[in-house]
């Protein structure tokens, strides 16, 4: 899709569009709102500042749209309409060996709940094994400030999905 086609989108069209780049319906409505985007940089810098102004309720919202790292049955079926975004996101995990997966799922398991929310990072170029030490270090941290890692990598994702839409 180019950016011209986003922009002329039926507003509808455009929600579901954008929502599969990021959950937050804040998020989404803030995108939807400052149509037509001039180029694509402004459309990126849009979708930072508007996620500068979302809340902890709205990174929970995003993340929730979101599978789990290395859960691939979850990614084809619960997630079907963002699969082919983390999907590609999560390319390595397809490669990682049996023992890196089962750890991926019990650490998982852990930090939800610890955090009560997935463990949320932007997979893109990352390999499984890089992707679970993330994940075991950032285990160590304080909810607050895990909270915030985890907004900071929603963006990236969401601006990744965004950039790859309208490429």
């Amino acid at each position: 899709m180019s950016l011209e086609a986003l922009n002329s989108l039926p507003e509808n069209e455009a929600r579901q569009t954008l929502h599969n780049c990021c959950g937050a319906q804040r998020w989404v409505s803030l995108m939807l709102a400052a149509r037509p985007f001039r180029d694509t940089a402004s459309c990126l810098q849009v979708a930072e500042q508007a996620w500068s102004t979302t809340t902890a309720s709205d990174w929970l919202e995003a993340f929730s749209h979101h599978p789990k790292i290395g859960d691939l049955d979850s990614l084809t079926k619960k997630f079907a309409s963002t699969s082919h975004l983390a999907g590609k996101e999560q390319a390595a995990v397809g490669n990682a060996s049996q023992s890196t997966l089962e750890a991926l799922a019990k650490g998982n398991d852990e930090y939800e709940k610890k955090f009560g929310f997935i463990f949320i990072v932007c997979a893109n170029g990352k390999s499984a094994d890089e992707m679970l030490d993330l994940l075991q270090q950032r285990l160590a941290n304080d909810r607050t400030t895990e909270l915030n890692i985890a907004a900071g990598e929603q963006l990236k994702i969401t601006l990744l999905r965004l950039q790859k839409l309208i490429a």
